[in-house]
């Protein structure tokens, strides 16, 4: 039976028992195979990783670890959650691995509570230039908890500006540094993260919820050697369910699980733990260093395609599977050409650009990699946003081709 066989068939006893639900399960798995995910926190998550989701083990009260629970009956999800560590660490080559959080910014909490306090000063990208809400948000718990210094990047070239870097954090002594974007398409350096770190006495903690994937594919640099803790999540390149998880060493291993378990998660989701043991197997495999390598030098054809077309590709291009760009050379700003782009079927986000109050697109190729797309897809894409921002191309008519190419590299075949 293929996926999509198994997917109606879920749907069919969801039907009976509540057919509202049911027509939304359907409409959301046309939408996916019938419009282009280029939204570059998304992708396809593996047959195998939809059913451990979709699991009995999602029936289980977890609360605490394995061996050192709060509920009986948990003998066989402390096997599941000891593989997926066990795994995490193989894969990234990490002394500790904690699976339990639910998401990229629990991750991000909880290295937070492990390391800081509140009113601690922390040192991290600014969020007009790429930071994440926890990087120093006020809206978020991080900028109301702790004191965040905003680096940005070079005006010319839009890459983080290391100098920039160092004189803040000299200049104000943080107790940590973060090093990551939503938005940041180039490699990080984080040796020179952690040199600046040392020199000021801070912990660094890199915050890969984007590259961590393409990191275990070997097509980016690893966090794991230079920073005290390494956030991510578990989606995005890396391709499995939605959720976190933290890299540390063997020093800051109980602080960081006591941080995660009991002070800011209570019981482990273990239907989504087994799900990340999964995507970490799949991820240690030589098709998976291939597709990883395939997301890059796809988003590198895209972005290329992109500027050819007259967009401004910001940094002039990416190292990874995200590109951001300003469609304001084709007579439209960011978040129309988002709607326009959403109308005709190829869906992204809008992003903050460096330098000014204005917004681009951001858009990735995670999942139309994950489909099957290669570099010759990547160019009638490009082709195809330029035609629709410019007016060249009718919306109705884009949404065809759109249609037709999704339906060529459908997500779950059959």
């Amino acid at each position: 039976m293929t996926v999509s066989h198994t997917l109606e068939a879920d749907a069919d006893v969801l039907r009976r028992q509540d057919p509202e639900l049911a027509g939304i399960l359907l409409g959301e798995l046309e939408r996916q195979s019938t419009t282009l995910q280029l939204i570059a926190a998304e992708n396809f998550t593996s047959p195998a990783v939809l059913a451990a989701l979709g699991s009995p083990l999602a029936n289980k009260y977890a609360e605490g670890y394995p061996g050192a629970r709060h509920h009986g009956g948990c003998e066989i999800v402390d096997v599941a959650e000891r593989i997926a560590v066990e795994r995490a660490k193989a894969l990234f080559g990490a002394e500790h691995a904690n699976v339990q959080s639910h998401s990229g910014s629990s991750a991000v909490l909880a290295a937070y509570a492990a390391l800081l306090r509140p009113g601690d000063t922390v040192l991290a990208l600014g969020l007009p230039y790429g930071g994440h809400l926890t990087h120093g948000s006020p809206a978020n718990f991080s900028g109301r908890w702790f004191d965040f210094i905003g680096h940005g990047v070079d005006a010319e070239t839009g890459l983080i500006d290391y100098d920039q870097v160092r004189t803040l954090a000299r200049t104000h002594r943080p107790k940590a540094i973060v090093c990551g974007s939503i938005a940041y398409p180039r490699h990080i350096d984080y040796a020179l993260f952690r040199e600046v770190a040392d020199e000021v006495g801070a912990y660094l903690i890199a915050d890969a919820a984007h590259p961590i994937g393409l990191v275990a594919g070997g097509a980016a640099p690893s966090p794991v050697p230079y920073a005290d803790v390494v956030c991510a999540t578990t989606h995005k390149v890396l391709r499995g369910p939605r959720g976190g998880m933290i890299l540390c060493g063997h020093e800051l291993a109980e602080r960081v699980d006591r941080a995660v378990f009991p002070f800011t998660q209570g019981g482990a989701q273990m239907h989504t733990i087994a799900a990340k043991a999964v995507a970490f197997g799949e991820a240690a495999t030589p098709a998976f260093t291939v597709y990883a390598h395939q997301v890059v030098a796809n988003a590198r054809t895209l972005a290329a395609g992109l500027a050819a077309e007259g967009l401004v590709v910001t940094t002039g291009g990416t190292d990874t599977h995200l590109i951001t760009a300003d469609p304001v050379p084709l007579g439209v700003d960011g978040r129309t050409a988002r709607g326009r782009l959403a109308a005709a079927g190829m869906v992204m986000d809008c992003c903050a650009l460096p330098h000014g109050d204005a917004r681009g697109l951001r858009l990735g190729t995670a999942a139309v990699t994950t489909q099957g797309m290669g570099e010759e897809e990547m160019g009638h894409i490009a082709a195809l946003c330029a035609g629709v921002l410019r007016g060249a191309v009718e919306s109705q008519q884009a949404r065809e081709e759109v249609r037709e190419l999704a339906g060529r590299f459908p997500p779950y075949p059959g």
